[in-house]
C-alpha cells in the first residue's frame, strides 16, 4: 500500500509563512510523489503546485511567485514552501502521487493550511 504522510500545516498570520512537506513512507520503487493541490468546503480541488519528473514546475495561478515546490532526487519527498501567505491560501491540502505508467491519483489525508487576517 502507498502511505502519503504530510506535515507542516498549521496556522499563520498573513504575510507569513509555511512549509509543507509530503513523503511516502513506504518507499515504493513504482511511485513519484507529485506535488499539492487544495480544497476549500463547497469547492473542487484545484492545482497549487507540481513537479514534473523532468523537474518542470507547475503553479497555480494564485500561488504564482508566492509558492515554491521542490523534491528529492528519488521522487519520495515533496516539500512546498509557501511564502507571503494571504487568508485566501486557507484550505486543506492534499499530496499528489501518482504510479509510474498510469494516471490513477494516490492522495494524501490532507492537512489544514489557516491564514488568518
Amino acid at each position: 500500500q502507498v502511505q502519503l504522510v504530510e506535515s507542516g500545516g498549521g496556522s499563520v498570520q498573513a504575510g507569513g509563512s509555511l512549509r509543507l512537506s509530503c513523503r511516502d513512507s513506504r518507499s515504493i520503487a513504482a511511485v513519484t510523489v507529485r506535488g499539492w493541490y487544495r480544497q476549500t468546503p463547497g469547492n473542487q480541488r484545484e492545482l497549487v503546485a507540481t513537479i514534473g519528473i523532468d523537474g518542470t514546475t507547475r503553479y497555480g495561478d494564485y500561488v504564482k511567485g508566492r509558492f515554491t515546490i521542490s523534491r528529492d532526487k528519488a521522487r519520495k519527498t515533496v516539500s512546498l514552501q509557501m511564502n507571503n501567505l494571504k487568508p485566501e491560501d486557507t484550505a486543506v491540502y492534499y499530496c499528489n502521487a501518482r504510479w509510474r505508467g498510469s494516471d490513477s491519483d494516490i492522495w494524501g489525508q490532507g492537512t489544514q493550511v489557516t491564514v488568518t487576517s
